[in-house]
């Protein structure tokens, strides 16, 4: 069963790193098993660009204009003034925004006792399957530790940078792990990188491989990595018992939803979709075995990313469809998966052309950008702003995020754009959108392991904005690529920003995701109470429909302006294109899979509403297999579910804090376990009763067993 597969294409490359160094240390009998002095560094005080929060500009004039859109079912929005507006909006005059300040505040390299294993049980070709499905288990995790304590072992005795980086080519291409021009293009754009970080850092392997993979490799505690953000000494309000339902035929938002298109410039239609690389359906990929094997004219469900002819038809078939379309949350991740041979002229280029088609295809409307992991070259690459050297600053990507999203955004942003790709914007008054950088939660990027502390300052910036926001009664949804629960998201990040939106649940009122590729949601709950759902956050559907995919996006219809505004999301639908009958019938058709509340019964979307449905998920497969069949986007590529792999989906959708599923996932895997056992033991009692019956005639089988069809055909 293929499960989460998308959730690692983008650190594909880092992994086979991790990978094929593991393969090193049995080349070379594990010379590290001897304890090797290493040099104490101090990186944990590293130097930091002073950065004060409370002194940034902000956003507090309403960005988008209403426009009246008179084919629309529902009424439209007050006439009274955005000043009467808000007033009616307060039910007390808004405090001043408060300012608050902090008032409180081995020598030896000895590896743990895994290695007399580690031949047994390193198994590549596993190690593959698990990182690519993001399954890990304990031999990616041991694979981690050899690799790491290798490459530890040969910077310690000398090695330069280049004979590392030649080392691990040519273990990569002779132990056929990839392509040579793929081993080479790993090794020179990660192995530069990883070289530069594990010489600078004092951590061990099971450090290491805990920091990366999280729960699949212990969950050890390193100090250097143990963080908390600060709250400022304001009471949280009073929370509802419940939110309320929003009002029908209220004022809405029509809001559109694009992330990970990954538009592939070099997509060829009939080259070789079959390709033994992680990206294919080019010209590079060389000429098709079989006609079957054969690119498709507008995508693939192979490893193939998007077509130019298929974002352009997307955007065109959108513009026309959805013209009344209020704002645009975009998601990121727009390069390909081509992550061996990426640079960063080619990244910018595409970041250009696709803010171009998207100015184009939608004049006038508002667009709130998030950016994703792919944008860097190398992908997952993003060095915090003490990482300042003209070489290996981040600045090249961030300037020119700049340039290109204030095409859409306000001057005020500019300063936390260009610091670290994050931003706050007021929409309208009292409604507030937030772009958080989930590259800074991203535990495939290397740069975290100098120090994961709050990179960016993100994070107490973002309880800054929420503060605000708070006194002066606005509520906020907040965007991102990377969701927070996720497995690429750092665990103590996660847990971080759980607590934020915990304390801020009356503010928050939505959160928009991407980065899975598939069509889905997360939950989030009190912390002390479980019980008690507090937010949710959508994760749209890809563009691309890498792979075993079809393309998609999402349409969400927000509460809009009126006094009794929720600003939670009413309704979603999603959208998709069949690439099978595109790429039969030459024309592609967008249609509308489902709509949540109608699918799902839904009264509303709010948390408690979201929870209901996991329980209801988790009690009826009828059901299940209906969100299984919306989850790959009605795509007939899709493998089958077996118990594991529901408890996996629920369990992700129950999991806004990453790499905690025994908290969140205990009494549903319960529940699914009890569920399957009872389901297979009743098929089997079925089977030898019939069995039974037949063997001594005392009634027929009707067939509809197949368990019967296979005791008659051996019995007769």
């Amino acid at each position: 069963m293929k499960q989460r597969q998308l959730s690692w294409p983008g650190c594909r490359a880092n992994c086979w790193l991790i990978a094929l160094l593991a393969t090193l240390t049995v080349a070379e009998a594990l010379p590290f098993l001897f304890t090797h002095l290493r040099p104490q560094i101090n990186w944990t005080q590293l130097e930091t660009q002073p950065w004060v929060v409370e002194e940034q500009p902000r956003s507090i004039e309403p960005h988008l204009e209403l426009v009246p859109h008179p084919n629309r079912t529902k009424i439209s929005a007050s006439d009274a003034s955005d000043a009467e507006f808000l007033q009616r909006l307060a039910n007390q005059t808004a405090t001043s925004r408060m300012l608050w300040n902090d008032a409180g505040g081995g020598d030896g390299l000895v590896y743990p006792p895994f290695v007399d294993r580690a031949l047994r049980l390193l198994n590549l070709k596993q190690v593959a399957f698990e990182v690519e499905n993001s399954l890990m288990s304990q031999v990616t995790c041991t694979a981690c530790r050899a690799g790491a304590g290798m490459i530890q072992h040969q910077i310690q005795s000398g090695k330069t940078d280049a004979d590392l980086i030649q080392m691990i080519t040519d273990y990569c291409t002779n132990l056929n792990i990839q392509t040579a021009r793929v081993c080479q293009g790993v090794a020179q754009l990660f192995g530069t990188e990883l070289i530069y970080v594990l010489k600078r850092v004092n951590l061990s392997p099971d450090e290491l491989c805990s920091f990366v993979i999280g729960d699949g490799c212990a969950d050890v505690y390193n100090p250097y990595h143990e963080w908390e953000v600060i709250f400022p000494p304001v009471p949280k309000p009073p929370r509802l018992a419940d939110l309320p339902i929003p009002m029908e035929a209220a004022p809405f938002f029509k809001v559109l939803h694009i992330s990970d298109t990954h538009y592939d410039p070099h997509y060829a239609e009939g080259s070789n979709a079959e390709c033994n690389e992680p990206l294919c359906c080019r010209l590079s990929s060389g000429r098709p075995a079989t006609p079957n094997a054969a690119a498709g004219k507008w995508g693939d469900y192979r490893k193939c990313d998007t077509p130019k002819r298929t974002v352009d038809h997307m955007l065109a078939h959108i513009a026309e469809t959805h013209k009344d379309i209020d704002y645009i949350l975009w998601t990121g991740d727009l390069p390909p998966h081509d992550v061996w041979n990426q640079t960063k002229e080619e990244n910018l280029a595409i970041l250009k052309e696709t803010v171009q088609q998207m100015v184009e295809k939608f004049p006038g409307v508002p667009i709130f950008p998030a950016l994703g992991n792919h944008e860097s070259a190398p992908v997952n690459s993003f060095p915090p702003p003490y990482v300042n050297q003209v070489d290996i600053s981040i600045s090249w990507l961030y300037d020119e995020l700049d340039i290109q999203w204030r095409r859409w955004l306000p001057q005020s942003v500019t300063h936390t754009v260009r610091r670290g790709a994050f931003y706050s914007v007021l929409v309208r008054p009292g409604f507030r959108i937030i772009s958080m950088n989930m590259n800074y939660c991203n535990n495939k990027n290397w740069w975290l392991l100098l120090n994961s502390t709050d990179p960016a300052t993100e994070l107490q910036w973002f309880i800054y904005e929420l503060q605000s926001a708070e006194f002066s009664n606005e509520k906020v949804h907040v965007i991102g690529h990377i969701p927070p629960g996720h497995s690429d998201c750092l665990k103590v990040w996660s847990r971080n920003f759980y607590k934020i939106i915990a304390r801020y649940e009356s503010t928050i009122t939505a959160q928009f995701y991407g980065h899975t590729h598939y069509d889905e949601f997360e939950m989030f709950y009190d912390p002390h109470d479980l019980n008690h759902p507090n937010s949710v956050a959508y994760i749209g559907p890809s563009v691309s429909p890498y792979y075993d995919l079809n393309p998609g996006y999402r349409i969400y219809y927000v509460d809009g302006d009126h006094d009794s505004t929720t600003r939670l999301v009413i309704d979603h639908e999603s959208w998709i294109m069949n690439l099978k009958e595109a790429n039969l019938y030459g024309y592609p058709i967008w249609y509308k899979l489902y709509t949540a509340r109608a699918a799902y019964n839904m009264k509303a979307l709010r948390p408690s509403d979201w929870n209901n449905l996991l329980n209801e998920l988790t009690n009826n497969q009828e059901l299940f297999e209906l969100y299984y069949k919306y989850y790959w986007k009605n795509s007939p590529a899709r493998p089958t579910c077996d118990a594991e792999c529901k408890k996996r989906l629920i369990c992700d959708c129950k999991s806004g804090r990453s790499h905690d599923r025994k908290h969140f996932c205990a009494e549903v895997e319960s529940k699914i376990d009890q569920e399957s056992s009872k389901s297979w033991k009743s098929w089997f009692y079925r089977g030898l009763t019939n069995s039974s019956e037949e063997r001594t005639g005392d009634t027929a089988t009707d067939g509809d067993n197949p368990f019967d069809l296979v005791i008659v055909n051996v019995g007769g």
